[in-house]
C-alpha cells in the first residue's frame, strides 16, 4: 500500500473517488458534501490531495482546501474504498493529509467539520480541538460548498453558528500537549454538543 501526493497521474481515479464518497454517504446516512470529478482533478493538479494505492488500485483519498487568504486550511474528503476498509488505512490518510498540510501551508489554521466520531478521534489524536464554527473560517464559498449535504437547512437555521457537524481545529500557534501526552476528550464539551445535536436532529425528523 503507498499513500501519496496525488498529481496529474492520477487523474483517472477521480470519478472512482466521487462514486466512493458519495455511496458512503448514502450508506451511513450521513451529510457529506458531494464533488464532482472536475474539482477532485483541480486538487490532484494542485498537489492539494492525498491517494493511497494498491498496486493500481484505488483504495483511499483526502483532500486539502485552502480558505481566508491562507490563513485556514481544511482536510476534508476522507474516504476509504470498502475493499480496504477495518485496516487502520483512514488514520493512514488523516496523518499523511495533516503532514502535507504542515508542510505547504505552516502557518494555517487547520480545521474539519465532521459527524463521524472515527475522524474525531483521529482529529484528537493529532492535536486538534473542538471549536465552535464562530472559530473557523468565515469564507462564505466554504460554507456555500454544504448545499450538498441533507444537513444544510439546519445549518441555515442557525445562521451557520451550529450543525449536526462537530468543529474541530490545530492552531500551529498554540503550544501542543507534550511528546506522549495522550490526547482526551473534553467531556462536558462533547456531551454538551451530543445532547444539542441529538435534540436538533430529532426536530429535522419530525418535518
Amino acid at each position: 500500500m503507498k499513500i501519496i501526493i496525488a498529481d496529474t497521474s492520477h487523474f483517472k481515479y477521480a470519478d472512482i473517488i466521487c462514486e466512493t464518497i458519495a455511496e458512503s454517504a448514502r450508506v451511513r446516512g450521513t451529510g457529506i458534501a458531494k464533488r464532482a470529478p472536475e474539482y477532485i482533478r483541480t486538487k490532484m493538479e494542485n498537489g492539494n490531495c492525498v491517494i493511497a494505492l494498491e498496486g493500481d488500485t484505488f483504495a483511499g483519498f483526502c483532500y486539502i482546501e485552502v480558505w481566508s487568504h491562507g490563513k485556514f486550511v481544511a482536510n476534508s474528503g476522507l474516504i476509504v474504498h470498502p475493499d480496504f476498509r477495518e485496516q487502520g488505512l483512514a488514520k493512514k490518510i488523516k496523518q499523511k493529509v495533516f503532514e502535507h498540510s504542515r508542510t505547504k501551508f505552516p502557518d494555517a489554521k487547520i480545521f474539519s467539520i465532521t459527524t463521524g466520531l472515527a475522524v474525531l478521534k483521529m482529529n484528537s489524536e493529532l492535536g486538534y480541538k473542538p471549536v465552535t464554527f464562530s472559530e473557523l473560517t468565515t469564507d462564505q464559498s466554504f460554507w456555500n460548498g454544504c448545499q450538498t449535504c441533507k444537513n444544510y437547512d439546519i445549518l441555515q437555521r442557525t445562521e451557520q453558528k451550529m450543525c449536526l457537524c462537530t468543529g474541530m481545529l490545530y492552531d500551529p500557534n498554540k503550544k501542543s500537549k507534550p511528546e506522549g501526552h495522550e490526547h482526551e476528550f473534553d467531556k462536558k464539551v462533547w456531551t454538551r454538543l451530543r445532547s444539542i445535536k441529538q435534540t436538533m436532529f430529532l426536530k429535522k425528523e419530525k418535518k
